[in-house]
């Protein structure tokens, strides 16, 4: 069975933001994720919320959803400030939260602090020594940590995580060096697949198919197990074609079960339908997956 996660956009105001978490989680996803990210370029002229005070307001409204950024990156956070605002969250959602890290792109998040451009082999760099710092602080009360782009002295991070030994954090990874993060630190693993060939079924299904491989691969290299870290297939905003019909949908989740996915992560429908999953779509969406749980159950009895 693949479960069925949701991306909740923090550009409504919170009101409307929580209750699409809790509508989320009355439908039984297993996750609300939400972007991290200052100002994203699709939607650049509209309202836009921080996603750690929004996670916060959906974690004391809910009970049972996960919640979690999809994904933070170094473009504008720090590994220390964001260890400890990881660490409340954990208190506060009761032990539900999960972080979705990424190197993050170049755009408005990477120019807003002033910095200059940076290569793809800079960012991928950055990356590695940001992921490295925000896992040591997760685990350890107190940590003194220098290095060529960020340091820490004596941060302190107590009490630490409510889950232990840290909140599990989901890497997302397409290449070699960001695999091997992802085997190294991830507990879960995300990829959008082949960004530029979202309207092409096949294509789509065969990249995440390699990117999969290249997973296994790193994680070989790591010396941990193929299965240790979730795997989570994540449907961009304009990917349409799933919904076209309920066979249509059922034979997508299917392919991507087969394919190792354990996670799809879809974006919940929006106002104006606009952009991510059409409302009409929830119901076959929402069938779909209760009737693959029960099948699921019935086969365990």
């Amino acid at each position: 069975m693949i479960e069925l996660s949701v991306l909740v956009l923090p550009d409504r105001d919170p009101a409307a933001f929580v209750a699409d978490v809790r509508a989320a989680e009355a439908l039984g996803v297993r996750t609300v994720w939400t972007y991290d990210h200052l100002t994203w370029t699709p939607l650049k002229d509209r309202p836009w919320h921080a996603a750690v005070p929004m996670l916060a307001a959906a974690a004391v409204a809910t009970s049972r959803v996960r919640l979690g950024t999809q994904v933070a990156t170094p473009n504008y956070r720090h590994p220390v400030t964001f260890a400890k605002e990881i660490m409340t969250l954990d208190h506060l959602s009761g032990g539900r939260l999960e972080i979705g890290v990424g190197a993050g792109a170049e755009g408005a998040d990477a120019a807003v602090l002033g910095d200059p451009p940076r290569s793809r082999a800079e960012r991928a760099g950055r990356f590695a020594e940001w992921l490295g710092l925000l896992d040591h602080l997760l685990t350890h009360d107190v940590s003194t940590v220098r290095g060529p782009r960020y340091s820490a002295v004596e941060a302190r991070q107590m009490p630490g995580c409510l889950q232990r030994p840290r909140v599990p954090l989901t890497v997302a990874a397409t290449g070699p060096r960001a695999m091997a993060l992802a085997a190294r630190h991830g507990q879960a693993w995300v990829t959008y697949g082949a960004y530029r060939r979202q309207d092409e079924p096949e294509g789509w299904f065969a990249a995440l198919e390699e990117q999969g491989r290249g997973l296994d691969a790193a994680l070989d290299a790591a010396g941990r197990p193929r299965a240790a870290p979730r795997r989570i297939a994540q449907v961009a905003l304009d990917m349409t074609w799933p919904f076209e019909s309920p066979d249509r949908y059922a034979d997508f989740a299917g392919r991507l079960r087969d394919a190792g996915f354990h996670e799809l992560t879809l974006h919940w429908p929006r106002p104006d339908d606009a952009r991510g999953m059409p409302s009409g779509a929830l119901d076959l969406v929402a069938a779909t997956h209760q009737s693959s749980r029960r099948a699921s159950r019935k086969a365990e009895r």
